[in-house]
């Protein structure tokens, strides 16, 4: 497996991943309107392409030229020096063989380097699938929050922060 940086002109495997990822990562916690709306705003190649201009770095695993799973993280998010994951997901049939904290461990090493003191990240209060693996990971809650998002719909989240 390998990790390597995204250009701007392979944002639309970040958006593949989300939409083959998605409906079944959320089909218990989220309305299947609700994805629908999150998907189509969060994962909009004008959005990416926006995020990459304001300094987010997105990652993609692989194998054999296959996708696996992607994450996407921003240095100096919030005070402190921190960093923010703002996105990690893996197709379904990628979960369970370590393509997950491969992405997370080289994301802490590229923070690490850049002289971040933590990275945060935000995961749905329901996910316990995720807060989990976030657990495992040394990763520890340190609040939560409600983030309108607009049509009528809300994210309902644990922020969470490992130390670097």
């Amino acid at each position: 497996m390998i990790i390597r940086q995204l250009a701007k002109e392979e944002l639309n495997k970040v958006q593949s991943i989300a939409h083959r990822t998605w409906p079944s990562t959320f089909a218990n916690i989220l309305s299947p309107e609700q994805i629908e709306y999150m998907l189509n705003w969060m994962y909009d190649l004008r959005m990416l392409e926006s995020q990459l201009e304001k300094g987010h770095t997105f990652l993609l695993a692989e194998e054999n030229g296959k996708e696996l799973g992607f994450a996407g993280f921003e240095l100096n998010y919030s005070e402190g020096p921190k960093a923010k994951l703002h996105k990690i997901y893996l197709l379904p049939e990628a979960q369970g063989k370590g393509v997950g904290k491969a992405l997370i461990l080289e994301v802490a090493d590229r923070a690490k380097k850049a002289n971040q003191k933590s990275l945060l990240l935000n995961v749905n209060k329901y996910n316990q699938k995720a807060i989990d693996f976030y657990l495992k990971m040394g990763f520890q809650e340190i609040y939560k929050e409600v983030i309108d998002i607009g049509n009528g719909y809300v994210m309902d989240d644990v922020v969470m922060e490992l130390d670097l």
